[in-house]
């Protein structure tokens, strides 16, 4: 492990990390686009407008799982650079129980509080049934899928990125077979979406906790191995709890969105639907190597290693922006043959070309503020970290939103995000250049 951390070169260690983890994400787009196109099949705006209205709830859950994978990750990659091996076995042993128990407390409260939480979701009577259906389900497996980030973020770590990619493609393969199967053959409808989400989960949890048990020669799942001090528990959330605030950010950007948009009826937050998980062609791509490049920031930092940390950032930036321009592109250009693949309906085309071409144009610079905050996380960095997680996709988009559809409708609804990513990109550059790492040997 240390030979890839520390004399690979910088390309070279960056793929092998990063291309993974690329991959696990290219499969969750391929399931993203297939669990859209079955359920729109239905036909039903309402079915998919209730399943977007339940999604957010899936996002939370990652979010959750966030706290202990990316912030106990965070963590490790800088103890391993230190040399600090135990410590950082412990660390992962205490990520893995922990997430456990916070993924069985989920699970209670979501069932006790699903009536005002599918409130907050902007679930209508037209859309109840199936917003609850999805809902239900999903808060019945948010055991596994919160406690699946753990092993996934911390195998990395190891520089075990094609284990955890072999576990998460397994998982997402078999959430494909398993969707029309649910939807449609057994006649599930929503339910049948969430349960295939659950199902999928399960299985790669399962081989993920095979590998760290196999193959891992540092890391733990020992419940004997998990005593911690206070100090280190504090640097896990202190990390954990920013990282996860991205996607809570997006549970609250999506909730928020749809609730503008019901006004306009179901069709808009069908359409809207459609795009979002369309454009989520781009952000898994940016998400992939950002995140994939973490182990090796935060190692290269740990190892108080100067050069290596601002070569791995620059290369960083350059690819993640560099694809995303590129698919941004592509996305705007062919927008409405995009939205005609899931539904044909005239008017949810129409509508969800224009929302596509308005995700789709920001996302270059939702890269660049992304690869910014995975390096404060790496760095152990919380105040920038959380400010950047908390803003893109909420206090400034809860701004943008507000002021712009009063002043502009349902336009301003659309380009709330475009103008939130611009006025984030200005905060990460003012947080950069205050927080920026000085090296001291």
């Amino acid at each position: 492990m240390d030979k890839l951390f520390e004399n690979t070169s910088i390309k070279r260690a960056y793929f092998i990390l990063a291309l993974p983890v690329v991959m696990s994400m290219a499969v969750t787009i391929i399931y993203n686009m297939v669990d859209t196109f079955f359920v729109a099949k239905t036909g039903n705006p309402n079915l998919v407008a209730g399943v977007s209205q339940g999604a957010p709830i899936f996002t939370l859950m990652i979010a959750i799982g966030d706290i202990f994978g990316l912030g106990g990750s965070s963590v490790i990659s800088r103890l391993f650079g230190e040399r600090r091996d135990k410590t950082a076995r412990y660390i992962s042993g205490y990520c893995f129980y922990a997430s456990i128990t916070c993924g069985l407390v989920v699970t209670a409260l979501m069932f006790i509080f699903q009536t005002p939480v599918l409130h907050m979701l902007g679930a209508s009577p037209a859309t109840w049934k199936y917003a609850r259906e999805y809902y239900l389900v999903i808060a019945g497996g948010a055991t596994f899928i919160i406690f699946g980030l753990s092993p996934n973020n911390i195998l990395r770590t190891e520089g075990l990125a094609p284990q955890a990619m072999i576990a998460s493609i397994t998982g997402t393969g078999i959430n494909v077979v398993l969707n029309p199967i649910f939807i449609s053959t057994c006649g599930l409808g929503a339910a049948g979406s969430a349960l295939a989400t659950v199902v999928s989960n399960v299985i790669a949890d399962v081989l993920m906790v095979y590998y760290l048990r196999t193959k891992s020669k540092k890391l733990t799942t020992s419940i004997h191995e998990t005593k911690i001090s206070g100090k280190l528990q504090r640097e896990i959330y202190a990390i954990g709890i920013p990282a996860s605030v991205t996607n809570i950010m997006v549970t609250f950007a999506t909730a928020l969105t749809n609730r503008y948009l019901i006004a306009y009826g179901a069709n808009s937050v069908a359409a809207m639907g459609i795009a979002m998980k369309v454009n989520t062609v781009i952000i898994m791509v940016m998400v992939g190597f950002a995140f994939g490049a973490q182990p090796l920031i935060g190692y290269t930092y740990g190892a108080r290693d100067e050069r290596r940390f601002r070569e791995t950032l620059r290369f960083d930036l350059g690819v993640v922006a560099g694809l995303a321009l590129v698919l941004t592109v592509l996305m705007m250009v062919f927008a409405p043959q995009i939205i005609r693949l899931f539904m044909r309906d005239p008017e949810i085309v129409r509508e969800g070309t224009g929302m596509l071409r308005w995700l789709a144009s920001s996302t270059t610079i939702a890269g660049i503020i992304m690869v910014l905050t995975t390096t404060f996380q790496s760095m152990g960095k919380a105040t920038p970290a959380f400010w950047l997680s908390f803003s893109r996709q909420g206090l400034i988009f809860l701004i943008a939103i507000v002021v712009l559809s009063y002043f502009f409708g349902y336009t301003g609804v659309l380009a709330a995000q475009a103008c939130a990513d611009v006025l984030t990109l200005v905060l990460a550059a003012f947080l950069y250049h205050k927080y920026q790492p000085h090296f001291k040997k």
